[in-house]
């Protein structure tokens, strides 16, 4: 049996908002029963078939890294940002402020990422002529977007009056769920939240695929392209 391949998703917002009990439901389809709060990171692991049903489908490890949300970890969090495939954005909806909060997580994944990419960027500059060496390719996240999914939990405790903007979720073009974590039924198989989340999933397949994939052309170039430039060599004329 060949290995599975693993897909990291960060799993960011306020401490508080809900995430451990997210992140609980989506991987093993029961509520946690005593959430505490997370202290640096806990992961979790679930199962999740890409295009299912599809010629393509193949079986892949989701990897749910839950990061504390404590404002005083916050210049520790990016030891756990790489690799990166995708983000689950996670907010109160009885709490405004954790939903504006929400575009400083961006950020601070924005930062990373840019970070990581001038940190490659100076070491193949360093080592070009050291082409050989193996390298990890999952160190290096791309140079395209990741994919997000905004989660907005406690809508048992959400005031039904109040008109919700879904301000992030539009902001970023992608899709949100709005959910009470302690009720399996909201992301029971087949519903619409089960298919976005699958959609999001597959997402964030695609981005570990490419990024794998731009890792390899960034470090050594296009494979198709001549090792040797046009000055060590005089191309054939007929």
């Amino acid at each position: 049996m060949s290995a599975i391949d693993r897909v990291r998703i960060l799993v960011l917002g306020d401490s508080g908002v809900g995430k451990t009990s997210f992140v609980h439901l989506a991987a093993h389809n029961e509520p946690l029963r005593s959430p505490s709060w997370t202290v640096g990171c806990s992961v979790e692991v679930k199962l999740h078939e890409y295009k299912e049903g599809m010629k393509e489908q193949k079986t892949f490890f989701i990897e749910f890294w839950d990061i504390g949300g404590s404002h005083s970890h916050r210049n520790s969090r990016p030891v756990f940002y790489n690799p990166c495939h995708g983000a689950i954005l996670v907010h109160d909806l009885t709490n405004g402020k954790s939903e504006k909060n929400l575009h400083k997580w961006v950020r601070e994944i924005g930062r990373n990422k840019r970070e990581r990419k001038e940190s490659n960027s100076l070491s193949i500059v360093s080592s070009s002529s050291l082409l050989v060496n193996e390298f990890d390719q999952e160190s290096f996240i791309g140079n395209t977007l990741i994919p997000y999914i905004v989660i907005g939990t406690k809508l048992d405790q959400l005031d039904a009056r109040k008109t919700r903007l879904e301000i992030m979720a539009s902001h970023l073009g992608c899709d949100e769920i709005v959910m009470d974590c302690r009720q399996t039924r909201y992301l029971a198989a087949g519903t619409s939240n089960a298919v976005k989340l699958s959609r999001f999933y597959d997402k964030a397949i695609e981005m570990r695929s490419k990024s794998h994939k731009d890792s390899f052309t960034e470090r050594f170039g296009d494979p198709i392209s001549p090792i040797l430039s046009t000055k060590f060599y005089s191309p054939h004329q007929d």
